[in-house]
């Protein structure tokens, strides 16, 4: 807490936040950041493994060998969710499970299930998306602000 707003504290108040301070827990933030490097890192070779087995093995190009990628990825992080394998690898690695793919699967799936006993259309369908509503949405508009941005580029560009 800064000088400036510690001033304006009662006694009372102070002696708190330098309670409050004494007896917090220490982060041990280069643990933390290596398990989720190392849990993060080991997702992304497992998804690289895969475009390169689907390359290889499947005879799809780069371009195609996403699809089936994120498709087993998202298969995947939803089994491990509906097992409640995923919360303790993600409560062991923190940040590392939420890359894009693993961790917006894992979001939606886990909302799910909590609503599952409210009902499939009430429950499940109008919960499913609270969480990933706002990501859906926001890529939805990006996307269309980019469209826009590109068909103006190429309109000046033929001008």
């Amino acid at each position: 807490m800064s000088d400036k707003k510690k001033k304006k504290l009662t006694p009372e108040q102070q002696q708190y936040q330098s309670l409050a301070k004494e007896n917090e827990t220490k982060r041990k933030v280069f643990t933390n950041c290596l398990k989720a490097f190392l849990v993060g890192g080991t997702i992304c070779a497992i998804g690289q493994g895969l475009q390169f087995m689907f390359i290889k093995y499947f005879n799809f190009t780069e371009a195609t060998a996403g699809n089936p990628t994120s498709a087993i990825l998202i298969i995947v992080s939803v089994l491990l969710t509906g097992l409640g394998v995923f919360d303790h690898i993600a409560q062991w690695a923190g940040a590392g499970t939420a890359i894009p793919v693993t961790g917006f699967a894992n979001s939606i799936a886990s909302c799910a299930i909590e609503h599952k006993s409210e009902g499939f259309v009430l429950g499940v369908g109008g919960n499913m998306f609270k969480l990933a509503g706002s990501v859906i949405s926001f890529g939805v508009f990006s996307a269309f602000v980019m469209a826009i941005v590109r068909v103006i580029i190429q309109w000046l560009g033929g001008i």
